[in-house]
C-alpha cells in the first residue's frame, strides 16, 4: 500500500456517492488509500482488497512471532532433541 496523498485522498461523503465508480478504480490501480469523511471528521477509509489481504497477512505473522516470543519467555519450547523424538 502506498502512502496517502492528502491532496487526492481524502473526499467527502457526498463526492464519494458521485464519483464512487472512479473512486474504487482509483484505489485499486495507485494502491493510495481513500479517507471518506463525514461531517468534515475521517469517517472511513477505504483501499484495495489486495492491500487487505496484505495488511492482514502482516498482522497474521506479526501475531504468531508474538505468540512465539511469549512461548520462549514463559519456557513452553522443546529442545531439538525432544522435537526430533517427537518426529
Amino acid at each position: 500500500m502506498k502512502p496517502l496523498n492528502i491532496s487526492q485522498d481524502i473526499i467527502s461523503l457526498s463526492d464519494f456517492k458521485n464519483k464512487a465508480s472512479k473512486m474504487l478504480h482509483n484505489v485499486q490501480t495507485s494502491h493510495r488509500p481513500l479517507v471518506i469523511t463525514q461531517n468534515g471528521k475521517a469517517a472511513a477509509v477505504l483501499i484495495s482488497p489486495s492491500d487487505f489481504d496484505l495488511l492482514t497477512e502482516q498482522a497474521n505473522f506479526v501475531d504468531a512471532v508474538n505468540r512465539g516470543l511469549s512461548d520462549v519467555e514463559h519456557g513452553r519450547i522443546l529442545p531439538d532433541e525432544d522435537l526430533d523424538n517427537i518426529l
